[in-house]
């Protein structure tokens, strides 16, 4: 067997041990923190005008060290309880690609100039492209997701012992119709991952290319790579020669809408709100690409 395909097996192995332990051990905690806060109270803290919807979502991603795969069972709890689509849409391009992991490596690997231009672009695109996602009327693509409905979560608590089993179970409902479109979507990125050499990525990203930024955002989106692994692989092809706009359009692309999230979301939203969402991400991570060499 070859290294290559010894390479993609661990990469398989490794990426989708990851996500199912992340899965379940976020969406057992956001089941316990529904039916601790209640429905009402979180679907009340989540509304507001046009504006202050979207920055809350942002503001909570921006929060949550999650990567795009693991904010999937948060997302599906704000759903539930009815939180405003364009905070629903906020919160899903903002956790993948701006909490304060990704924010702290930005600024250690590279500098706080870099970190600053990367975070105002990411935020700015994420509160306008949730706006115009509900303006396009992009809720009513959203699939209705059976979820487990035990023990209502406006019902009084009764301590962590007891809300404990009905908080798996709904974690156990929310994985069950994502299993194996995370799997089929780890499989195929896994193996790009391991086949495709850093020289090609500089090839047709690097600095002679004019179509470089969106090249390379393209490039990105079949590529399962977490933010806090992607930037230091960022640096390694700013150091081979690829420039800086396109090594964050890469990063942008892969993080917020690799190929396992995009199967995920295949099983709650319908088809043309997953292209929604992907045109979303690219156009980010164009901005992306285009700004920070800019800010910076």
């Amino acid at each position: 067997m070859s290294e290559t395909w010894i390479e993609t097996i661990k990469t398989f192995g490794t990426i989708a041990v990851e996500l199912v332990l992340l899965f379940f051990a976020v969406a057992f905690i956001v089941a316990l923190l529904q039916r601790r806060l209640g429905e009402k109270r979180i679907q009340l803290w989540l509304a507001g005008g046009k504006m202050a919807a979207p920055l809350k979502g942002a503001v909570l991603g921006a929060l949550t060290p999650f990567c795009s795969c693991s904010t999937l069972p948060m997302l599906m709890g704000m759903l539930k309880v009815g939180a405003p689509f364009r905070a629903a849409a906020a919160f899903l391009i903002a956790s993948p690609l701006m909490n304060p992991i990704i924010l702290g490596i930005t600024w250690i690997l590279f500098d706080w100039k870099v970190m600053v231009g990367y975070a105002l672009v990411v935020f700015a695109g994420t509160i306008v492209l949730s706006l115009a996602l509900e303006a396009l009327g992009m809720e009513k693509y959203v699939r209705r997701v059976k979820v487990s409905a035990e023990g209502h979560s406006d019902a009084p608590w009764q301590g962590i012992k007891a809300e404990a089993r009905p908080a798996w179970d709904q974690a156990v409902s929310f994985f069950k119709p994502l299993a194996i479109p995370m799997l089929i979507g780890v499989s195929i990125g896994a193996f790009i991952y391991g086949a495709v050499p850093e020289t090609f990525l500089t090839s047709v990203a690097g600095p002679d290319n004019l179509f470089a930024v969106p090249v390379a955002a393209l490039i990105g989106i079949p590529l399962y790579i977490r933010t806090e692994s992607a930037l230091p692989i960022g640096l390694a092809l700013n150091s081979a020669g690829m420039g800086l706009g396109p090594v964050f359009a890469l990063i942008i692309g892969g993080a917020g809408a690799s190929l396992p999230e995009l199967s995920m979301l295949a099983a709650i939203f319908k088809p043309r709100l997953v292209g929604a969402y992907v045109a979303s991400i690219l156009a980010v991570a164009v901005a992306g690409g285009l700004l920070i060499p800019l800010l910076v």
